[in-house]
């Protein structure tokens, strides 16, 4: 059976290199990485934006603070319209990634066109659950570029 893919398409009211910025500089992605319900302290937030290049942040999840730590790596960076890179919140041995595509197309008068995409293991049970959790940080993504 093949992985699941999580698609979301979003369109946000603000230029490319904008919502660009959201996704690779560490106090922005920290303030929506989570949402509104969950914590990811800054000082916790590494992110080198290059090919092969290695990220990392800890969240304290809602209910209860449950700490994760999440990290990967950068695969693909096209500033400012395409980022591809690894995702997991498991121990780097276990070795079980997914693949994240970000592509920011401009649409003209200051907005853009976000494609999001995941691929990889994701238990079925965790598919739903996982898309709603993008929704919701996507939804403070467009808080900050309304603010």
């Amino acid at each position: 059976m093949a992985d699941p893919i999580i698609e979301i398409t979003r369109v946000f009211d603000a230029p490319r290199e904008r919502v660009w910025q959201e996704w690779t500089e560490p106090a922005r992605f920290a303030d929506w990485f989570g949402g509104t319900t969950s914590d990811v302290p800054l000082d916790s937030v590494a992110m080198e934006v290059r090919p092969g290049g290695a990220w990392r942040l800890t969240m304290f999840a809602a209910p209860g603070r449950r700490r994760i730590e999440w990290h990967g790596e950068y695969l693909e960076v096209e500033e400012p319209a395409r980022l591809v890179f690894s995702l997991t919140d498991q121990p780097p041995e276990e070795g079980s990634y997914a693949i994240v595509t970000v592509a920011l197309n401009d649409l003209g008068d200051g907005r853009t066109e976000m494609q999001f995409e995941q691929r990889g293991p994701l238990p079925p049970e965790a598919y739903e659950g996982a898309k709603r959790g993008w929704g919701a940080f996507f939804d403070r993504i467009d808080e900050r570029l309304r603010a």
